[in-house]
């Protein structure tokens, strides 16, 4: 559809009057997309051999432009007159229009002159007008409108139109609600009937549905008509982005649900695919679900394809599959490609964000330093001559692998020589970094689709999460009220230089404890990973807590409205400290509360599959300092 602006109206008036509508942004929105008040405007007759009805229109429309304080350059009506010339008024005009009319009469004549094809690659705006907007569907739903037309069993329900949206429309809701034909009623007995696997909307004149960047909202006082039923899903005045989502395992992590909560609240219908059943998942993520499917196996990729095909069946075009989660990363990229979802990573892109030797690459581009790397797969000898260069100790990792699972560090030649021995098969999979010590610390974002930050925060990590997994030590860490301008730049170059749009990231940095040739200065960042999801564990409600805010609606609002309208309140630390239920400790629960009663967010605990990173049981403050949180650590940790 090229860079085309669709516009989908039951009448770009409100009844009676001679000029487009202001409600619900509509002229705004229009004047907006066209770029100029002169435009160059082409109407689509949908009476094109009735040439009486045709010219009243071409006047009508031309008085209700004029008057909504636009001034055509020119403004033709194509009809059957001057059919053979198409293309040429198409390539001219700034601004195409279908009127209203009978719709089967108009799609004969959208079909005779080839104007879908001509269509396929205009990037100036269009504006459907009742039959006009309904002529704009791919497969047109075209319910019988004439008397005689319900009765005749020949009449044709569904036609081929012009393939600008999947979305179709019953324009004039209040002027039609009641309308009768061959004495049934349109909406009871005819249209809601056969809503059965199909959806309609239908809106009162003054509401629209634009299509622009990829993104469908709906504006104004709507009612959706699906499977036999009738609801309405918007307001007079309110937004609503007609979004199909399918979340993959919404259930793990357990905090998952408000990502679900808060698209639905925007007006997203989220449909979910996991392994267990409905009745298992938790009530908040079941009331925020408008369908789900369940598999046998989510590694399963087949069976995880045919769940989002019956999605797209039942509900039509998938806009955004997404999990959220590093471990189905590249199942959600194959499912995207596979299903043409274009928000999002694709295939050819998830090499670079999930294996570690691809990353430096990015990394390169925008001028971002990182530990000097290795491949495993380089063998044994020249490992050797990298150690040579950096010296000991060094780190080992999978080049394909989530946080620190299976990391090691290398102190010396005998310990190098036994872990090649010992791990011999898994050599190629593997990286071996310098070793880089310094702060931990992560840059964690929420971008929308023209690259721009709608949220920014930063987390840092005092004990390396190697460590704590590989010596099973309590987890401490926490999320800052601000983030240092410096972090924020070399944040944003890296998001930047992977390409990253429409996402939740966090991105890992160490902050150099000493200078170091080839990296930079003390105080400097250098990079380690980047993670195309948000921080783990509990660390978004950590975010929360600390800039007084809630992340899950800025990301939601992201997806449906491409900019954050979830403000951010006054800030703090938020520290996260953790024990083992193998350790024995100081305090008791008790003392920790009374202690810190009125600073404490949540006590908790972690999910088994992440306590190894974590820790077991769970303790979150709300601090007004560093001194402060360093302090809580103590208390909560002191064995």
């Amino acid at each position: 559809m090229g860079r085309m602006t669709l516009f989908l109206t039951g009448s770009p008036t409100r009844y009676g009057e001679d000029h487009f509508t202001e409600d619900n942004g509509f002229l705004a929105a229009v004047r907006e997309a066209l770029g100029t008040d002169e435009p160059v405007v082409l109407l689509i007759s949908a009476a094109p051999d009735d040439r009486a009805f045709t010219d009243s229109v071409l006047e009508g429309m031309t008085l209700c432009i004029t008057r909504s304080g636009i001034r055509p350059k020119e403004i033709t009506m194509l009809d059957r007159r001057n059919a053979a010339r198409v293309r040429e008024y198409v390539r001219k005009a700034d601004w195409v229009i279908l009127c209203g009319g009978h719709v089967p009469t108009q799609n004969r004549f959208i079909n005779e002159i080839g104007l879908r094809d001509i269509l396929k690659e205009y990037d100036g705006v269009v504006m459907g007008c009742s039959a006009g907007s309904m002529n704009c569907a791919g497969r047109v739903y075209s319910h019988p409108e004439l008397q005689g037309e319900a009765a005749d069993s020949s009449y044709r329900r569904w036609l081929n139109g012009l393939g600008l949206t999947d979305i179709n429309i019953i324009p004039h809701y209040y002027q039609v609600k009641d309308y009768l034909v061959d004495g049934r009623r349109l909406f009871e007995d005819i249209i809601i009937p056969e809503s059965w696997q199909h959806r309609f909307y239908t809106f009162p004149d003054g509401g629209y549905i634009m299509v622009k960047d990829g993104r469908t909202t709906l504006h104004g006082e709507a009612w959706a008509i699906s499977d036999g039923r009738m609801q309405r899903i918007n307001e007079e005045n309110q937004t609503n982005p007609l979004m199909n989502f399918v979340f993959i395992s919404p259930h793990f992590p357990q905090q998952y649900w408000h990502f679900c909560a808060a698209l639905k609240a925007n007006g997203v219908n989220v449909f979910g695919i996991a392994d267990t059943d409905f009745e298992n998942l938790a009530p908040e993520l079941r009331a925020s679900l408008a369908d789900y499917y369940k598999v046998r196996d989510l590694e399963n990729y087949d069976e995880v394809y045919r769940a989002v095909a019956y999605f797209a069946f039942k509900h039509g075009k998938i806009d955004w599959i997404e999990s959220n989660n590093e471990y189905w990363l590249e199942q959600d990229a194959r499912l995207r490609t596979d299903f043409g979802v274009v928000t999002g990573l694709h295939t050819d892109h998830i090499s670079a964000i999930k294996e570690k030797s691809e990353m430096k690459k990015y990394y390169a581009l925008g001028g971002i330093p990182t530990a000097r790397q290795i491949k495993g797969g380089e063998g044994e000898k020249a490992i050797h001559g990298f150690v040579k260069k950096t010296g000991f100790p060094i780190i080992a990792k999978p080049d394909n692998g989530v946080g620190a699972a299976a990391t090691y560090k290398i102190s010396s030649a005998e310990e190098l020589e036994a872990w090649l021995s010992e791990h011999a098969a898994m050599v190629p999979a593997y990286v071996f970094e310098e070793f880089v010590t310094g702060l931990l610390v992560s840059y964690d974002a929420v971008y929308n689709s023209k690259g721009e930050p709608v949220f920014e925060s930063n987390g840092e990590y005092p004990t390396p999460i190697m460590d704590i997994v590989n010596d099973n030590l309590d987890s401490c860490y926490y999320v800052r009220p601000d983030v240092p301008q410096a972090l924020k730049s070399i944040g944003r170059r890296t998001v930047k230089a992977f390409g990253i749009k429409s996402r939740f990231v966090h991105l890992e940095f160490f902050k150099l404890d000493r200078d170091r040739e080839g990296l930079g200065k003390k105080g400097d960042y250098v990079g380690l990973e980047v993670n195309m999801r948000p921080a783990g564990g509990f660390t978004p409600d950590m975010m929360n807590y600390a800039h007084h805010t809630d992340v899950y609606q800025i990301w939601a609002d992201m997806v449906a409205f491409d900019e954050r309208r979830k403000p951010l309140g006054d800030d703090a630390f938020c520290a996260y400290a953790s024990r083992r239920d193998c350790f024995r400790y100081v305090r008791s629960y008790e003392e920790i509360n009374e202690r810190y009663g009125g600073a404490m967010c949540f006590v908790g605990r972690m999910p088994d599959a992440l306590a190894g990173a974590l820790g077991n049981q769970v303790f979150m403050a709300r601090l007004s300092s560093l001194k402060e949180v360093k302090e809580f650590f103590r208390f909560v940790t002191e064995k």
